[in-house]
C-alpha cells in the first residue's frame, strides 16, 4: 500500500472514529510514521484529505455495487445491513454520520462530495427497493424514495445510538427492518 492511500485509510479511521474536525496531520504523521510535510506532500490541505477519503468511499462503493449489480433486491438489502453491522463490528460510524455531525464546519469541497456519495447510496437503495416492490418481494407504504430514506438514516442513526444501549438492539432494529420489508399485510 503507498503512503497516500496509508494516509487515507488513516485519515478515514479518525474521522469515523474522533469526528473531522477532532484529528490533525499530526495524528496522520504518527500513526503512518512519517513527518507531516509528507501529509502535505499529498494533501497540501485537510479539505483535500477530507475529498480523498469521501472519494475512497465513492470508489469502494461502486465496486461493492457492480459486484451486487446482478443480485437479488432481498440480497441488496442484506449487503446493506451488511455494511452497518460490519461498521457496528468495527466500533466506528459511517463516513456519511461522521461528516454529517459536522456539517457547519466543513469546507464546501467536502459538502458537495459527500451529497454526491449520499445520493449515490440513496439511489441505489431507492432502485432495489423499487425493483423488489414491483417484484413483490418487498412491501412497503410510501414512496421508495422516502423508505430509501428512513432505511439509510435508521441504521446510520443505529449505529450510534446502539453503542449506549447494546449490540442486541442493533440485532434487533435489523431484524425488524428486514420483517417490515418482506411481510405482506
Amino acid at each position: 500500500m503507498s503512503t497516500k492511500e496509508q494516509i487515507i485509510r488513516v485519515a478515514d479511521s479518525l474521522i469515523r472514529d474522533k469526528g473531522y474536525n477532532a484529528f490533525s496531520f499530526f495524528d496522520i504523521s504518527n500513526a503512518v510514521g512519517i513527518k507531516k510535510a509528507s501529509i502535505h506532500y499529498h494533501f497540501p490541505q485537510k479539505i483535500d484529505l477530507g475529498i480523498a477519503v469521501i472519494d475512497y468511499h465513492i470508489e469502494n462503493f461502486h465496486k461493492m455495487k457492480k459486484d451486487f449489480e446482478d443480485k437479488s433486491p432481498l440480497q441488496k438489502l442484506d449487503k446493506f445491513l451488511s455494511i452497518y453491522r460490519n461498521i457496528k463490528n468495527d466500533n466506528k460510524i459511517c463516513i456519511v454520520g461522521s461528516l454529517s455531525t459536522d456539517y457547519n464546519t466543513l469546507d464546501i469541497g467536502i459538502i458537495e462530495h459527500l451529497k454526491v456519495f449520499s445520493e449515490q447510496v440513496l439511489n441505489w437503495v431507492i432502485a432495489w427497493l423499487k425493483y423488489g416492490q414491483e417484484q413483490g418481494t418487498f412491501h412497503f407504504k410510501g414512496e421508495p424514495r422516502t423508505k430509501a430514506v428512513l432505511l439509510i438514516s435508521t441504521m446510520i442513526a443505529s449505529v450510534q445510538i446502539t453503542r449506549l444501549t447494546g449490540d442486541e438492539d442493533f440485532t434487533l432494529i435489523q431484524k425488524i427492518i428486514k420483517e417490515d420489508l418482506i411481510k405482506n399485510d
